[in-house]
């Protein structure tokens, strides 16, 4: 069977093992343009043309490196649409929404962005401005071309999300172009324990709604989002940040959603690029599963995660307190009761990392970063193979990060 790694995939063979294959139904794959077209033509709420003024500053927050979202055909789309209501180019400034993700180079925002990639600048965290409080008084700070512009619209994808339930709408623009205090309340431990805060949830999780309002203070006015499956696109959205991600998370559900009705000895989370560009992104094939709606392992049961690591465990803020985390943590249990008590923006994964591994052991395989695997309280192995142990039962995912297993008894 073929799993990804990085760009490509790599042959995975067990003819010792009995093993299943979790494919997702698939849905039916879109045109991007062509949908996008049609989802401005047809927005969710009132049209792109009522929202702004065309004499404005424009801020479109666009998703960085680390999402699979073809940002270049959505922004040609809405530029095109905003010239036609009488936006210059120069009244656009695109922000790649970093969050605590290292900045992307020229080039990165190149291949991304393409013949846009001039109007691009990298969200910097550091330079920031209050637009309003959630909460208990939590400051909402957004960088600043964001802050100050007329108008903000964001892109973005809509793919299940360990804590928002699904990712996009106001998510790209609260967090992705958002400083640590935001980042800091909505990753920490008491918001991450709440009822409701999981994967696949989006009506009554405390995350997703704080985001949202979180949303509101920034002046969210307008997003165009995608959703996407094992067949490519499946979906494009336009309009009210809420009702876009309300409306293709439901086509992801009917498009992801696998059951499972038993238990596993080891399961295979396949990744791939983006995901698999360093540990601390390629951990969400582990923890998707894992603390899904549906864990399917067995007690003491594996994960298993090839995965390239380019970049070791990560290079942007966030990656790096990730891996100090897992560093200098004598073993799980340890690490989770006190990362209990409060850690850094950023760190959130090895909290939910710590969490999973407090259970089950994980393998990443085929990397180019085994020493740093093994400092994290997970063990490393040449192949896929070499991580599982004959006779047992194991659950294959392609793809880990877009299947939502769900109880199937």
């Amino acid at each position: 069977m073929e799993i990804p790694l990085g760009q490509g995939t790599i042959d995975v063979r067990l003819p010792n093992c009995d093993v299943t294959v979790a494919e997702p139904p698939g849905g039916e794959g879109v045109d991007v343009r062509v949908a996008a077209e049609r989802a401005l033509e047809n927005p969710l709420g009132s049209p792109l043309a009522e929202r702004i003024d065309s004499d404005g500053d424009i801020a479109i927050v666009v998703t960085d490196m680390t999402r699979n979202v073809p940002d270049d055909v959505l922004l040609d789309v809405l530029l095109e649409n905003l010239a036609e209501i009488g936006v210059d180019r120069e009244q656009v400034t695109v922000v790649v929404g970093l969050g605590l993700h290292r900045p992307m180079t020229d080039d990165e925002i190149e291949t991304m962005l393409g013949q846009h990639a001039d109007l691009a600048v990298n969200h910097d965290p550091d330079s920031v401005v209050e637009v309003g409080t959630v909460g208990e008084g939590v400051p909402v700070e957004i960088g600043e071309p964001v802050a100050t512009a007329d108008a903000v619209l964001s892109t973005g994808v809509v793919e299940p999300h360990q804590y928002a339930g699904f990712s996009g709408g106001a998510k790209t623009v609260v967090i992705g172009a958002g400083s640590e205090s935001i980042i800091r309340y909505t990753h920490g431990p008491d918001m991450l324990a709440r009822e409701g805060v999981r994967l696949g949830r989006i009506d009554g999780n405390p995350f997703r709604e704080t985001v949202d309002r979180a949303g509101d203070r920034a002046g969210v006015d307008f997003s165009l989002n995608l959703t996407h499956g094992p067949v490519g696109v499946l979906g494009v959205r336009a309009g009210d940040d809420r009702r876009v991600v309300s409306e293709l998370a439901s086509i992801a559900r009917s498009a992801l959603s696998v059951p499972i009705d038993h238990e596993f000895d080891a399961v295979i989370c396949g990744v791939g690029a983006p995901k698999d560009a360093n540990l601390y992104q390629a951990t969400r094939g582990a923890t998707y599963v894992a603390l899904g709606d549906r864990n399917p392992l067995c007690e003491g049961g594996r994960l298993v995660v090839p995965a390239e690591l380019p970049e070791g465990a990560g290079e942007g803020t966030g990656e790096r307190r990730f891996y100090r985390h897992l560093r200098e943590a004598t073993d799980a249990d340890a690490l989770y009761e006190t990362m209990r008590e409060g850690y850094e923006p950023g760190a959130q994964r090895a909290f939910v990392v710590a969490r999973v591994l407090r259970d089950h052991d994980l393998f990443v395989t085929n990397s180019d970063a085994p020493d740093v695997v093994e400092d994290c309280l997970m063990h490393a192995e040449c192949d896929v193979a070499d991580a599982l142990e004959d006779g047992t039962e194991v659950l294959v995912i392609p793809d880990a990060v877009n299947t939502l297993l769900v109880d199937g008894e």
